[in-house]
């Protein structure tokens, strides 16, 4: 059955991984998907939120959910900002009963890119395979643990041919980004951080799959800064190139 499926794009997605987006968009559609990218789309409002502002933040959930209600599904490639929605909007609107209804069905049909192949359309994976053999271990996110999505990920690595996935020590520990605060806290967020970055190297993986664009900017970062050779890439790119689209080229 196909599904009416609007793009929540993210605001770190859209400026600095726009090609995650791509695929995104290409692996939907390639499952039967019809996807939709509305462009008065903003902010979800979590940058507003995690410092105090909390009216500014209402008027973003608000906006959030006129402009994504009328779709079936709203899908986004960071489970950063599908947390917000999910976890935080009712909190801002639970006593504005105008918002109730739209409130509901918005947060109700959010999903994180990989829990949407995972929980809605049920995809397998088996008959894609990379290119070439890559070694792959995978950065388990907070806020993906904080809306319930665990193994989902990994499974759907495994299920891949040529991916020699290797398990990453201290799966339950943060990158340290923690959106302000990494700002905040920059001696902190720089030690937690490195000890991210030495278990990845323990690894001796090829790429990191991280799926949420703070954490992938922080720990590139420091990856960059140590002279590490991982690279960092959202599930959604390998898939894509199981799949054999180009994304590089949009």
């Amino acid at each position: 059955m196909p599904h009416n499926v609007a793009l929540f794009i993210t605001c770190l997605t859209d400026q600095f991984y726009p090609h995650v987006g791509v695929a995104v968009t290409k692996i939907l559609e390639h499952f039967g998907c019809t996807v939709c990218f509305p462009q008065e789309q903003t902010c979800c409002g979590q940058p507003f939120h995690n410092n105090g502002f909390l009216p500014e933040t209402t008027e973003l959930a608000k906006k959030f959910i006129q402009t994504f209600e009328c779709y079936d599904y709203v899908v986004s490639p960071s489970g950063s900002c599908v947390a917000m929605v999910r976890e935080h909007y009712h909190r801002l609107l639970e006593h504005d009963h105008a918002w109730s209804h739209g409130l509901h069905h918005v947060a109700a049909q959010t999903y994180e890119f990989v829990e949407f192949l995972d929980k809605v359309l049920k995809v397998d994976l088996s008959k894609y395979q990379l290119p070439r053999s890559e070694s792959i271990t995978y950065h388990y996110t907070c806020h993906l643990r904080g809306i319930n999505v665990k193994d989902e990920s990994v499974r759907l690595l495994k299920q891949m041919g040529n991916v020699d996935f290797r398990a990453l020590e201290k799966t339950d520990q943060c990158c340290g980004f923690g959106g302000t605060f990494a700002v905040k806290y920059p001696a902190i967020s720089g030690a937690i951080v490195e000890d991210k970055t030495n278990c990845i190297a323990a690894t001796k993986a090829e790429t990191l799959v991280c799926n949420d664009a703070g954490c992938t900017m922080n720990i590139s970062g420091m990856l960059n800064r140590r002279g590490q050779p991982t690279r960092v890439k959202h599930i959604a790119e390998l898939l894509a190139e199981a799949m054999g689209i180009d994304v590089s080229a949009w």
